[in-house]
């Protein structure tokens, strides 16, 4: 097959910097220029942005035609520099006249005015600022031109609001340009036809494009020298600093990504604590950085006067960070993909090595680094799951659509119903959104403001100028605590923090933010005014979302790996197969190490297999679990370790009481969800009053002394009838409802944060939902955004369906009972977990001591 001659100058531009179309790259070039629309899946750093890109590039320089080509939508405004370099190199190098430009929340107000009245051929965007350009008018003679959408990173947009915020946008964009193209982009998705689907919209059969590139990924531990027969969260972690710091290189590019900033405001103190020669050489980048600073620091790494990066999520997606050699994970990444994603920063090229160091926060993450292995040896990935009918971002897109040219109800629902979240849309569900927006619905009629839509000539509008820019500065599917300005007596800015760390803090109270040492000095509308300090402080800001639970795919690996174990301990002799010789040898694995690796052990009736002696137990174990095997020992003398097919139940009495702990190994959510369940069902046969605690390991269930849990317990407690039900009644759903409604609200456009420099506190935000769950309960309890509310509760916060599959699962499996005389290793991070949450004038590292002395010497 010969190649389209609107190809010839990509070519032409690939053949001046030595390069070879790669496969996919041709396959997504001809599947465009063919007017097909789809998805490319291949590894990180494998040149997918060129695969996206250079057949739409072909087709303008083809047919040269002014005005918006292409739009290029990515999840974070830091890929969009990247982005924007990466698109402009070609153009320039080759003279083609297009024009590329980046619109997002750091692009000035002058610049994208003047983007509305001139467009560039290719324009770079986020969801968020694509939905401010549809609320304004002339949308269509603005958008005439416009032949396709690249969605970048689309397994990480796909499952959020901010996913169906673009799917609404690319359903209108189709309205008015039913030839539009859609292509997205992804590295690690494990449902591709789903994901192929909601990105390209009912009605169109979507092209997949994969690679047969292979990137090798060496994973290697920073194991402690010992650990202690009792784990417990946060023991190692930064204790280990030294230790990280001898084993990274400071000449070798490196990032180290932590899961909170939390713990990469501490991480950057402790290394530069550590090498305080090299502070220029180290920086910190997390999303409440200010931009300049953020930009700074990605020119520095690219440049190669910054060598290593304490950061978050903010440079987990496709940043091009060529130099960077290595990537370090702080704690477990809790995510196949996210560890994946993470690993691809390194290497950034195609078929590259990349090189991952893995440093636990606590002893059992060293089973889930294990698990990582497998899983990935295995090649599995988490599933992205694209939102069901939220009906918060459907209003406030429709308003959008009203500040704009205005829009057709019939029209519009046509339309909706060709989106993969909306497809069942009910007539009586859409009409009660249109009278919502146009009459402030059953409870708002009485004010004005609720009353946004009205219908000129068979469209609706919004004429209220006002209303229309209140609108556009809440437009967006972000909510969070209200964030608060930190600035420099000077005037100079910082970043952003949360006001509900803030309003803990008193004048002369000390913190660290952004690497830097401040003083709280005053607060004035919504600012914090700080000065740099040396006095000490242990404070550091905390954020919301800090928590992350080990995905359904990792912790079916990680039940596997704990079953392994209990042949390390000598619960089993495990076999391995023989090759040629007759000598046991392993399987060979995709990723790679330095370390002993780990087999996968073959079905016991064999024939090719003979047992392994008990003594070559460490031919068996990778360094990971001959770390961690006094635990691992411990485990198995005072209690056991489960298999894959056995659930373990542990009961036993203390002072506080009767505890019972549950290890499922499903993941901090579920297991949330499963406490409240189980002590709502013990406690409806016998009544009491109980504590839980969760990790992702499993749960605790603190009673009164002597409760009779095992007499109590039967085959009811894995019931599937009723369930939310129950659920519902073993928590406060209203309290939890009403605190996901106060994003709702905002998403919805029910409170208006207020103008910049005036906003609102948090606490009036509260005030002015709380009085909207109120109405809304007692006068419209049918009120689709409270059901939405509900449902976000059930389903993200609990993870029902997740729940509901546990459930399942764990009635197949025999349950395991065993009276310990104290907590086991497993259970003593849950008994941890309860008593970080007390109030108490000894340290909880004092009071952990003092019973781990206790119990040692029984």
């Amino acid at each position: 097959m010969t190649a389209d001659p609107r190809l010839a100058p990509i070519i032409e531009y690939f053949a001046t910097r030595g390069w070879q179309p790669l496969t996919f790259q041709a396959e997504t070039w001809a599947a465009y220029l063919a007017g097909h629309s789809g998805l490319v899946q291949v590894p990180t750093g494998s040149g997918k942005t060129y695969a996206a890109v250079m057949g739409a590039i072909a087709e303008m320089l083809a047919n040269p035609t002014p005005g918006l080509q292409l739009f290029y939508i990515t999840p974070l405004r830091a890929l969009s520099r990247d982005i924007e370099q990466a698109i402009k190199a070609p153009i320039e190098a080759m003279g083609w006249g297009i024009t590329v430009e980046s619109r997002t929340g750091d692009t000035s107000s002058a610049r994208k005015t003047k983007q509305l009245k001139n467009m560039p051929n290719i324009l770079i965007t986020t969801p968020e600022s694509l939905a401010v350009m549809l609320s304004y008018k002339d949308g269509a003679k603005r958008f005439s031109t416009l032949r396709a959408v690249v969605l970048d990173e689309w397994h990480e947009l796909m499952s959020s609001k901010r996913g169906t915020q673009a799917e609404l946008c690319l359903g209108y964009l189709r309205s008015l340009q039913p030839t539009l193209r859609t292509w997205a982009i992804s590295a690690t998705l494990g449902n591709l036809e789903e994901a192929a689907q909601t990105a390209v919209g009912l009605g169109t059969d979507p092209v997949i494009v994969r690679s047969n590139l292979k990137r090798d990924t060496v994973i290697k531990s920073i194991r402690p020298e010992s650990v202690d027969t009792f784990p417990w969260a946060g023991h190692l972690g930064l204790r280990m600093f030294e230790t990280l710091v001898e084993a990274l290189d400071i000449e070798k590019s490196t990032l180290i990504f932590t899961n909170t900033r939390n713990q990469a405001e501490r991480w950057y103190q402790a290394l530069n604590f550590a090498l305080p020669e090299e502070a220029d050489r180290i920086a910190l980048h997390h999303g409440s950085i200010d931009v300049k600073e953020r930009e700074a620091i990605e020119a520095g790494v690219k440049s190669g006067d910054i060598k290593w990066v304490v950061c978050t999520s903010s440079l987990d997606l496709g940043v091009d960070f060529q130099p960077v050699e290595r990537v370090v994970q702080i704690g477990s990444a809790k995510n196949l993909a996210r560890l994946l994603q993470r690993a691809g920063r390194s290497a950034h090229v195609p078929e590259g090595t990349s090189e991952v160091f893995f440093l636990p926060t606590n002893a059992l993450e060293l089973l889930e680094i294990s698990a990582f292995r497998r899983g990935l040896e295995m090649g599995d990935m988490e599933t992205r799951r694209p939102q069901y009918k939220p009906y918060d971002v459907l209003v406030q897109h429709l308003v959008t659509l009203a500040c704009g040219d205005g829009f057709e109800p019939q029209k519009i629902l046509e339309n909706l119903r060709q989106t993969v979240a909306y497809a069942d849309l009910t007539d009586e569900e859409y009409q009660w959104i249109l009278d919502f927006i146009e009459n402030g619905g059953q409870c708002l009629g009485a004010y004005p403001r609720y009353k946004k839509v009205v219908r000129e000539e068979g469209l609706c509008k919004v004429s209220d100028a006002k209303l229309a820019r209140i609108h556009r500065m809440g437009i967006g599917t972000i909510t969070s605590n209200t964030p608060v300005k930190i600035v420099y007596t000077t005037r100079k800015e910082i970043g952003t923090v949360e006001e509900s760390f803030v309003s803990r803090l008193k004048k002369g109270d000390v913190f660290f933010f952004a690497g830097r040492q401040l003083e709280y000095f005053q607060m004035k509308d919504m600012v914090l005014y700080v000065k740099g300090t040396r006095k000490k402080s242990t404070v550091t800001p905390t954020w919301g979302g800090g928590q992350l639970a080990i995905s359904d795919t990792l912790s079916h690996h990680l039940r596997r790996e704990v079953e392994r174990v209990r042949f390390f301990c000598g619960e089993a002799a495990p076999t391995l197969p023989k090759d040629s010789s007759g000598t046991a040898s392993s399987h060979s694995v995709k990723f790679t190490s330095d370390e002993t690796r780990s087999p996968q052990f073959p079905a016991v009736d064999d024939p090719s297999i003979t047992p392994l002696n008990k003594g070559s137990r460490g031919d068996l174990a990778n360094e990971e679990i001959l770390t961690i095997a006094p635990i691992l020992e411990a485990q198995q003398r005072l209690s056991t370790l489960p298999t894959a097919d056995e659930l373990l139940v542990e009961s036993c009495k203390t002072r506080e009481g009767q505890h019972l702990y549950v290890f499922p190994f499903e993941g901090r959510f579920v297991h949330e969800g499963l406490g409240f369940l189980w002590g709502y069902r013990f406690a409806k046969q016998k009544t009491a009053t109980f504590t839980i605690s969760v990790n992702d390991y499993g749960f605790e269930i603190l009673g009164p002394k002597g409760y009779p849990y095992q007499d109590l317990f039967s085959s009811d407690f894995f019931s599937l009838e009723n369930l939310e039900d129950d659920i519902r009644a073993s928590l406060n759903i209203s309290e939890l409802t009403q605190r996901k409604f106060r994003g709702v609200a905002q998403v919805a456009g029910l409170v208006f944060k207020g103008y910049p420099g005036s906003r609102k506190t948090s606490s009036q935000l509260q005030v002015s939902t709380s009085l909207l769950y109120e109405v809304f309960s007692k006068y419209e309890p049918e009120n689709l955004l409270l059901k939405q509310a509900e449902r976000e509760v059930l389903q993200d916060q609990l993870e029902t369906h997740r729940l509901a599959k546990t459930l399942s699962r764990l009635d197949q499996r025999s349950v395991v009972w065993k009276d310990t005389k104290r907590p086991s290793p497993l259970a003593f991070p849950l008994l941890v977990e309860r008593l970080n949450s007390r109030m108490s004038n000894e340290t909880l590292l004092e009071r952990i001591q003092r019973m781990k002395d206790q119990w040692d010497k029984k």
